[in-house]
């Protein structure tokens, strides 16, 4: 059985890791640290976890030796303590912003502030299988993903990777999000009655995430629109493009196809009748799983890509559950089977 361990473990992207890995059949939990519920069972504050573990939440600083380490700690925080969790651990799959950007200077004009150690962030892996299968397989440093950036990143990879939008062109994505994504953490927009019934844009332009859509795709012009809905998990992302000349309908089938055929957790939702004829996050709570559409004008060219997940499982913790499986040499699909809920 592999050992892993995970610090800061009683936010939602850890109580996410600990339900997936607590049945993953290759792995035994060894910690779960916090220091805000230290000595309380984790089922306290994951109840869903109430007779399924015994586990209590452990001290940060009583870290014993294992094979994968875990970080779900807050953006910021692991870049301090990098250098003494590589001590701990040979494999870190960290679920923050620390290490997604691999220029020094385009995370210090995103996140505020210049990183403590950039000399780690080549080191990591860019945490989307998607995007970096092969280099998983042989990685021991992965950074998590931005949920909103997965969605976009998702939303695109059909139109990038068989080159049919110009990747100078103004790219702009809308997505609607879930109050998960806002973590444990409360504030004033997060109350309930200020948060309930809201369609709320709270970032027009000028998102985080747009960094990591940028880096990952390769794409010049970017635009992330942030807009909150009454939904606890989920995102959708609604990318805008303009095709190159001469794309047809069979080229774009071909392409969301092929995405779906070479990776197991997207598949493409494009129905002629029925509820659910477009990605819908509400079907996939819970679940690995990234449902992709399109629909397109063939007279301008203008096409809308669209991009349904849980931001808890395909954007964080589903995700980190999938890179240690490809760093360890499992199938990456090893405790991921959970297709999500419906009706919900």
């Amino acid at each position: 059985m592999t050992r892993v361990s995970i610090i800061g473990a009683s936010g939602y992207t850890g109580g996410e890791l600990l339900r997936i890995l607590n049945d993953h059949p290759e792995v035994e939990i060894i910690q779960a640290t916090s220091r805000s519920k230290l000595g309380e069972y984790i089922y306290q504050t994951h109840p869903n976890l109430r007779k399924r573990t015994q586990l209590k939440f452990s001290d940060p600083a009583d870290l014993e030796s294992v094979d994968v380490l875990f970080l779900g700690l807050p953006h910021k925080q692991a870049q301090h303590m990098i250098e003494e969790y590589a001590n701990i651990a040979s494999r870190i799959v960290d679920l923050s912003g620390d290490f997604r950007l691999r220029d020094p200077k385009v995370y210090e004009r995103w996140y505020g502030e210049p990183h403590v150690a950039p000399e780690w962030l080549s080191k990591f892996i860019y945490g989307l299988p998607e995007l970096h299968r092969e280099d998983l397989k042989t990685a021991n440093y992965v950074s998590g993903v931005g949920c909103n950036a997965t969605a976009s990143n998702l939303a695109l990879l059909p139109l990038v990777q068989n080159n049919l939008i110009d990747p100078a062109a103004r790219v702009i994505i809308e997505l609607k999000v879930g109050s998960s994504e806002g973590g444990v953490a409360g504030n004033p927009g997060s109350h309930h009655p200020e948060r309930a019934n809201v369609i709320r844009t709270f970032s027009t332009y000028g998102h985080r995430h747009t960094a990591e859509v940028l880096q990952e795709m390769g794409l010049k012009d970017v635009t992330l629109t942030m807009t909150s809905v009454d939904l606890v998990r989920g995102v959708l992302a609604t990318a805008h493009a303009v095709l190159k000349p001469g794309v047809q309908n069979k080229d774009l089938w071909k392409a969301y196809r092929g995405a779906a055929n070479d990776n197991p957790f997207l598949r493409v939702v494009k129905e002629q009748r029925g509820v659910y004829r477009v990605p819908e996050p509400k079907i996939l709570s819970g679940s690995n799983y990234a449902d992709l559409g399109f629909d397109f004008d063939p007279e301008t060219g203008h096409i809308v890509s669209i991009c349904a997940i849980d931001n808890l499982m395909k954007g964080a913790s589903g995700s980190a559950v999938q890179c240690m499986n490809l760093m360890l040499g499992l199938d990456e699909t090893t405790g991921l089977g959970f297709p999500g809920l419906h009706p919900i």
